[in-house]
């Protein structure tokens, strides 16, 4: 591309995939609690991407049931 300054050259690549292994246990991400919160969907960035689709009652919480359901869409 020519600008005023001269020419531009851009350069662009997609992202290297995420490779996060096997999704974790709902007791592990939950750490002894009854749902999962975005704070706690981060160590595991598969859920972490995908948090809002996983909370489908958009309560900003994934429970057991709505965890087990994105798992098993997952893979």
């Amino acid at each position: 591309m020519n600008t005023a300054q001269g020419q531009v050259t851009i350069n662009s690549q997609p992202p290297p995939p995420v490779t996060a292994g096997p999704a974790p246990s709902f007791s592990q991400l939950a750490a002894g609690k009854r749902t999962i919160d975005e704070q706690a969907a981060s160590a595991y960035p598969l859920l972490a991407n995908d948090f809002a689709y996983a909370d489908r009652s958009h309560d900003g919480h994934i429970t057991k049931s709505e965890y087990e359901r994105w798992a098993s869409r997952a893979k």
